[in-house]
């Protein structure tokens, strides 16, 4: 009891298989030594066999970065702990990039450029208002759960270095000049491999942003403690039925994961609808 033991898992070696003092010790001891690989190979889960690839061609073997192996660790713990459900929905957001485009003399003189991302995080701000049970965290003993009062937007960043995830702090109390202009220089920084712990600690909600590089859609994993993440791909002009006709619509695909143990699929619809709603219509992020 002292040490934590689970008794069931120690082998006696005592009359009848009675678990004697010098058989915990051994059992601790034992599982000291094995902690690292227990840990490595995934809570139990049996780990690949390894591989000499040498044989079939020339190969190098490279060390991974700091940040490479804080971020495998991160991922693999976040898909073994979280039951992941992933939603897919598109955003009309053919009047938010006509808007955007007429902010550019604006931007030049103020020196901020506005991307896509400063409306995206002010949209998924707004939607944690009106949703909160995405922003939400459970407690450690599965019985409570977190209910956070600010909105702290993560969004991750891939840099030489590694993917890293700064953060945008109270989002909701920011317009889209301020959010632009955080988000420009929390890039910068990240890299230049300048950011500080506090730049990445806090985050609510995490935006991952796939646009620029492309993609019809992809599954992300949630950054636990947080239960929800948006993954954004490549917009693309695509017909839409208005009524009458098709037309052509600029389309922004999008996929929300989420913690299972918090959020269901209800809340999860409504999220989205929610969100899709203010991106296809910026005039409601107003209100």
């Amino acid at each position: 009891r002292e040490l934590g033991v689970d008794l069931s898992k120690v082998s006696g070696t005592g009359p009848r298989g009675r678990v004697q003092k010098d058989d915990v010790n051994n059992y601790v001891k034992s599982a000291l030594k094995a902690g690292p690989a227990a840990a490595a190979s995934g809570a139990g889960i049996p780990q690949v066999p390894a591989v000499d690839f040498s044989q079939f061609g020339e190969i190098e073997t490279v060390a991974m970065s700091k940040i490479a192996k804080l971020t495998a660790a991160n991922m693999q713990r976040n898909w073994l702990n979280v039951p992941h459900v992933t939603q897919f929905d598109d955003a009309d957001i053919t009047e938010l990039e006509a808007f955007r485009k007429t902010l550019k003399d604006e931007a030049e003189k103020r020196g901020v450029r506005v991307t896509p991302v400063a409306f995206l995080i002010k949209a998924l701000a707004t939607s944690l208002q009106a949703n909160p049970e995405f922003n939400r965290s459970l407690a450690g003993d599965g019985e409570h759960y977190i209910q956070k009062h600010y909105c702290h937007i993560g969004m991750a960043v891939d840099t030489p270095r590694g993917l890293v995830v700064p953060v945008i702090k109270d989002a909701d109390q920011k317009g889209i000049w301020d959010i632009s202009a955080e988000i420009a220089t929390l890039a910068a920084s990240a890299r230049d491999g300048k950011l500080k712990p506090s730049d990445m600690q806090g985050g609510c909600f995490t935006l991952s942003s796939l646009g620029a590089i492309g993609g019809n859609g992809f599954t992300p994993i949630v950054n636990s403690p947080e239960v929800g993440i948006l993954g954004v791909s490549k917009s693309q002009i695509k017909p839409m039925w208005n009524g009458t006709e098709f037309a052509p619509r600029l389309m922004l695909p999008l996929a929300l994961s989420y913690d299972h143990r918090v959020i269901n699929g209800g809340d999860a619809g409504r999220f989205m609808t929610h969100l899709v709603k203010l991106l296809s219509d910026i005039r409601y992020l107003a209100l």
